[in-house]
C-alpha cells in the first residue's frame, strides 16, 4: 500500500508559478515511478507529467512541456511539480499517482495509488 498526500495548490494569476508536492508513505519510494494528472470540471482526468523511480526519465504532456518540471527526492519520499508561466487553462484539480513499476507511464492505468488532489486555479 502507498499513501499519497498532495499540497501546494492555490490561486495564482496567469503567468505566475506554483510548486506542488506529493508526500508518499508505505512502500519504498525509490522503487516506483510517479505521475501527475489533472482534471478540470467536466473533463476527463489527463496526464501531465511522470518520472521514473530513479528520476532519470521524465515525460510531459505537450500542453505543459517547457513550463512544468517534475522532480523527486527519494530521501524525502516526495515528488514535485514545478509549474511556471501558468495559464487559465491549467486550472484543475491536480493528482499525484504511484505506479507498481519503476518505469513511468502516461496512462492512468499505469498507476495503482492516487492522492486526494489539490486545486490549482489560474486567474486571467
Amino acid at each position: 500500500q502507498v499513501q499519497l498526500v498532495e499540497s501546494g495548490g492555490g490561486l495564482v494569476q496567469a503567468g505566475g508559478s506554483l510548486r506542488l508536492s506529493c508526500a508518499a508513505s508505505g512502500r519504498t519510494f525509490s522503487s516506483y515511478a510517479m505521475g501527475w494528472f489533472r482534471q478540470a470540471p467536466g473533463k476527463e482526468r489527463e496526464f501531465v507529467a511522470a518520472i521514473s523511480n530513479s528520476g532519470a526519465d521524465t515525460y510531459y504532456a505537450d500542453s505543459v512541456k517547457g513550463r512544468f518540471t517534475v522532480s523527486r527526492d527519494n530521501a524525502r519520499a516526495t515528488v514535485y511539480l514545478q509549474m511556471s508561466s501558468l495559464k487559465p487553462e491549467d486550472t484543475a484539480v491536480y493528482y499525484c499517482a504511484a505506479s507498481l513499476l519503476s518505469s513511468a507511464s502516461k496512462l492512468k492505468s499505469g498507476y495503482r495509488y492516487w492522492g486526494q488532489g489539490t486545486q490549482v486555479t489560474v486567474s486571467s
